[in-house]
């Protein structure tokens, strides 16, 4: 967080995510329930947004805009094999990746648009153009970022850019966000 290490992972994803869970003290019993990518945007979310979005927002002006590049294969192939006993209604639900952007929504009550994206690669740029276009309409602040789960690999990139810089010292460009991204 803020390029500092904020937690080590004593055992591997994804058994390490539900450790991380416990070691942020949330309350969310849903999470036991969730699909691995929809558990890692979650836990993301959850350090990125500890306390950073002010009251001041109303529920649609919060939008959430999520990408990457398997979509939900991890729980596709689950369910796939799951299948082969017998299909899983709860499984099933997690087979579209934006299912994550909707566990954030839920949690913190966002009501603004929410969308996910899926991309050869990290796409700075076009992460940076949608959420700008939310913020000239009704959005004020735009949760993005990159959620991958998969078996080779695994990460979570999540930021938050307002209309208003409020203090912060880094302009909502393709290049920054692609530096952050990079740490």
């Amino acid at each position: 967080m803020d390029g500092k290490i904020v937690f080590q992972f004593s055992e591997a994803l994804p058994m390490g995510m539900d450790q991380l869970y416990t070691h942020l003290n949330v309350s969310y019993p849903r999470f036991y329930k969730m699909d691995n990518l929809s558990k890692l945007g979650f836990l993301a979310s959850e350090f990125l947004l500890n306390g950073k979005i002010s009251m001041n927002y109303q529920p649609y002006e919060i939008s959430t805009v999520l990408s990457n590049a398997s979509s939900s294969l991890d729980t596709d192939l689950r369910y796939i094999e799951a299948s082969k006993k017998a299909p899983s209604p709860a499984l099933f639900v997690y087979t579209l990746p934006n299912i994550v952007n909707g566990e954030i929504s839920i949690r913190h009550g966002f009501k603004g648009e929410s969308n996910f994206f899926v991309t050869p690669d990290f796409d700075s740029g076009f992460l940076c153009d949608y959420c700008n276009e939310l913020l000239k309409e009704k959005s004020k602040i735009c949760i993005a970022g990159w959620i991958e789960f998969g078996d080779h690999l695994k990460e979570a990139f999540v930021y938050l850019v307002g209309k208003e810089q409020n203090g912060l010292a880094v302009d909502h460009t393709s290049e920054n966000v692609f530096k952050l991204y990079s740490l």
